[in-house]
């Protein structure tokens, strides 16, 4: 099959070269491939048909994200989900990258380095975490398995300085006991039956509610499966469930009420404060989403109610 450049299939549509790669982004270019940062399309491809902008509107979230990815868009939802996720994520468990060098190196793929010494896992991890939000927005919808959750682990501490001891298992369960916050977790024998039995369990919910997503996310947490690694791992399936729940992804910030909330969990078994920096998170979500994109319209009549009146009864439970 003969292909096109971009180039060449603006001239011979008669449009410009930045339509054209519009166009193979959306998805609306039949054949068109994408090898490095060039677009390949099929020579007897037909020019797409102009969208109504009055009626042709990305009905989604999920559309949005996806468009902006493949399209490298700067600045809008995609680009700041991944900077914000990755950064606070990160300095949750003791990252040292500042917000402008997590950034650049989003968006150069290299590091400025002022004087000061940069631990090189950071820079991995960072760029690690990267991979792993592309890789949620494109399984957004595939359902939630062991095998998801080992590929996601394997993605975020590959080629780091935990990969190369003998002892850690990447994108495998643990080899030896750990703890979290001095709490203990999971032995590893007892790990695969346990990690089966909660996604069975979470599997059996047809329509998750933020409860659903966040008993689920400190359940994990308490079995700890991997050796390291499981409170990113954790919050990315936060997100991949939101998303897939049709819900914004949210960045949870490095403050103490985080780790607090997993105490209050573990000594009583209540779930809301958890519950009501997820409903924050979210509502900080939809505000953000909607000033930067204000020509998407999300349901806000739907969802974001519900996430509102969870805050509201949380805020009364809880003393923050």
């Amino acid at each position: 099959m003969q292909y096109l450049s971009a180039a060449e299939a603006a001239k011979k549509w008669k449009i410009s070269e930045r339509s054209v790669r519009n166009y193979c982004a959306k998805g609306r270019v039949e054949g068109a491939v994408l090898k490095g940062k060039t677009w390949k399309i099929p020579a007897d491809a037909e020019k797409p048909q102009r969208s109504n902008t009055k009626t042709a509107k990305m009905q989604t979230l999920l559309e949005i994200l996806q468009y902006e990815k493949a399209a490298k868009y700067s600045g809008g939802i995609y680009h700041k989900t991944q900077i914000e996720m990755t950064y606070n994520s990160n300095h949750i468990e003791g990252g040292r990258l500042t917000h402008d060098q997590t950034r650049y190196i989003f968006e150069t793929n290299t590091i400025a380095i002022t004087g000061e010494a940069v631990n090189v896992d950071d820079v991995i991890e960072t760029a690690n975490h990267f991979r792993c939000i592309d890789f949620i927005i494109e399984h957004a919808k595939s359902a939630l398995t062991e095998k998801m959750i080992k590929e996601l682990h394997l993605m975020l501490k590959t080629g780091t300085s935990d990969a190369r001891q003998d002892w850690f298992a990447v994108g495998a369960y643990k080899k030896m006991p750990n703890e979290v916050g001095g709490m203990a977790t999971a032995l590893p024998e007892n790990v695969v039956a346990e990690m089966q039995a909660l996604l069975a369990a979470y599997s059996a919910k047809r329509a998750k509610t933020l409860e659903d997503i966040l008993d689920f996310h400190v359940r994990f947490e308490r079995i700890h499966p991997f050796q390291d690694g499981n409170g990113r791992t954790g919050r990315i399936l936060i997100n991949q469930q939101l998303i897939n729940n049709g819900l914004p992804p949210i960045s949870i910030k490095p403050t103490g009420k985080y780790r607090q909330a997993f105490r209050r969990y573990n000594n009583s078994g209540d779930l809301s404060q958890m519950v009501y920096i997820l409903a924050k998170s979210e509502l900080e979500s939809f505000d953000r989403i909607l000033q930067q994109e204000s020509r998407y319209l999300l349901n806000r009549d739907g969802r974001n109610v519900e996430v509102k009146s969870k805050l509201r009864a949380t805020e009364r439970e809880i003393d923050l």
